[in-house]
């Protein structure tokens, strides 16, 4: 996090992250085309080189996929997603080159623009294994160029997080380009059904994983039935419910809010991080601040506000504690809005508001 942009936040972790993510790409295309001239005395190493490109950015592409839901399902995951642009980063480079090596040896001999010839040098639209799958990996990647090339917090900041969001969910259909141009265009030369499986395994997994996360997440937004008191609040649990530190996330009025206990102070905010609408309910509060679990963006517990010189701020909610049960009011303060916590008696399990 830091109040100025710059082209790379690196600290030792990323480094690290970088150093080894670089030199297993390395050691992977060195090992698949040295396999491949083993396997294959008579192949070039440039058909080769095309190949494990690829294959290296499809099995990097898997990786990041499964990334959001892991980490949702356990947060264990989490030092993935806090590198994961450095990932995507990556996988760019990987399918760039790819498609730029392709291009050269199969398009860029003729008199016409390689690009066209790419869009135009196939119109066999009714046969399924001459069908033209090259536009259908360029069409992918123009949107992982798009994605690349915003994934910095300026373009999240400019174009606003809605915007920004959209934008990169549009991995999807990205993926399942991908997903037809391996499909149509390298497995239609395989005799061997192994790969074929392996690719449906891969989407299978992909899109288990989002199934079974949204599934477990869903149960957070049913909201809750029971009845609120005379002055509008509503009891969401124990005050033993809550670790020290950390927060129970509930759904009230069909937002997720965040309650967090730190020491004898209980206070409640929009689970919503305003970085990248990170779960700041799966964050801790470290040094007196929430921190978000993704990229580390902190809030005041009492004020939704990010301290100085950082100028983000989330919604607060108001909160009481009676008999050790807490209670919280479902309409959001503007965000920013000062509220007092509610103070938790230890020995009596009784507080004020």
């Amino acid at each position: 996090m830091s109040h100025a942009y710059r082209a790379v936040g690196w600290n030792r972790q990323k480094r690290l992250y970088d150093l080894a993510t670089g030199l297993g790409v390395v050691l992977f295309l060195g090992f698949f085309v040295g396999g491949g001239l083993w396997r294959y005395p008579d192949a070039t190493v440039e058909t080769l080189l095309i190949r494990g490109l690829g294959t290296a950015a499809i099995l990097l592409l898997h990786v990041i996929l499964s990334i959001g839901p892991l980490c949702r399902l356990d947060q264990r995951f989490l030092p993935l997603l806090y590198n994961r642009r450095h990932l995507g980063v990556t996988f760019f480079l990987l399918a760039l080159a790819h498609g730029a090596f392709s291009i050269v040896q199969f398009h860029a001999l003729g008199d016409t623009n390689p690009l066209v010839s790419v869009l135009t040098s196939n119109g066999r639209f009714d046969s399924v294994s001459g069908f033209p799958f090259q536009p259908l990996g360029l069409a992918a990647l123009v949107i992982f160029f798009l994605m690349a090339a915003t994934s910095h917090d300026f373009w999240l900041a400019n174009l606003t997080a809605p915007v920004w969001k959209a934008l990169h969910m549009m991995v999807y259909v990205a993926y399942g380009l991908v997903l037809l141009h391996v499909a149509l265009g390298a497995l239609q030369s395989e005799t061997a059904p192994f790969y074929g499986w392996l690719l449906g395994l891969g989407a299978v997994w992909v899109f288990g994983l989002q199934i079974v996360a949204g599934w477990r997440e869903s149960r957070l937004d049913r909201g809750r039935s029971e009845a609120l008191d005379s002055e509008g609040f509503l009891e969401v649990c124990s005050v033993a419910e809550i670790p020290d530190a950390r927060a129970r996330i509930v759904c009230l009025a069909e937002e997720r809010v965040a309650v967090f206990r730190y020491g004898d102070k209980i206070s409640a905010v929009s689970n919503v991080c305003q970085h990248q609408n990170g779960p700041l309910g799966e964050g801790r509060v470290v040094d007196g601040c929430i921190v978000c679990p993704w990229h580390g963006f902190q809030y005041d517990p009492a004020t939704g506000t990010s301290p100085p010189p950082f100028t983000e701020k989330i919604p607060t909610f108001r909160v009481r504690v009676s008999s050790g049960r807490v209670w919280v009011h479902p309409q959001a303060n503007p965000a920013g809005t000062r509220v007092e916590p509610a103070i938790v008696a230890e020995a009596t399990g009784e507080a004020g508001v």
